[in-house]
């Protein structure tokens, strides 16, 4: 088995943290994992994305051109790698920034409005985290707790943004099941 996940969006959006979230709780749960992030020259406003693969035997290489998964939150991201990702994978779409589709009939389609969640939490800064716990829970590629067991681990040093994230991963879930 081996999954590769692509998370594109603008920078600030904090779209390496969670493909690096996911990338750790992979190794919690003993898969081969490999991150590779890139963003553009401008850090917040740029282009961002990385991959995450994981394997349950050694991956020959980190770098993919065809993802199974795509986690797009923003237009020109959808547009960009939409047409990249594989026959039977999931495209989870930012339906708080983009108002139209990966035109995919062979592919999970799953738009959230994850800004909106997020606001309704009581920080926009959480929309990330609202996706990669829908996205998680729409893909079964990691279980639930391990995810939240890594998210509190990435967060130890800010401990106050815990429950706020805690929440996040709720609601992101509570999506992913409707």
């Amino acid at each position: 088995m081996q999954s590769e996940i692509m998370f594109a969006g603008f920078g600030g959006q904090g779209i390496l943290l969670i493909g690096k979230i996911l990338a750790h709780a992979a190794m919690e749960e003993g898969f081969e994992v490999a991150w590779v992030p890139s963003y553009g020259p401008e850090m917040r406003g740029g282009t961002a994305y990385c991959t995450v693969v994981i394997s349950d035997r050694p991956i020959g290489s980190p770098i993919i051109k065809n993802p199974l998964h795509l986690v797009a939150m923003n237009g020109p991201s959808l547009k960009k790698f939409a047409p990249t990702v594989k026959k039977g994978g999931i495209i989870f779409i930012n339906r708080s920034l983009i108002d139209f589709g990966a035109d995919r009939n062979d592919v999970d389609e799953f738009p959230v409005s994850v800004v909106e969640i997020a606001k309704d939490l009581g920080s926009v800064k959480a929309a990330n985290i609202v996706a990669l716990s829908a996205f998680v829970a729409r893909s079964d590629i990691v279980p639930m707790e391990t995810l939240k067991h890594c998210i509190k681990a990435e967060f130890s040093e800010k401990a106050k943004l815990i429950p706020l994230n805690m929440e996040a991963i709720a609601a992101g879930e509570k999506a992913a099941r409707k």
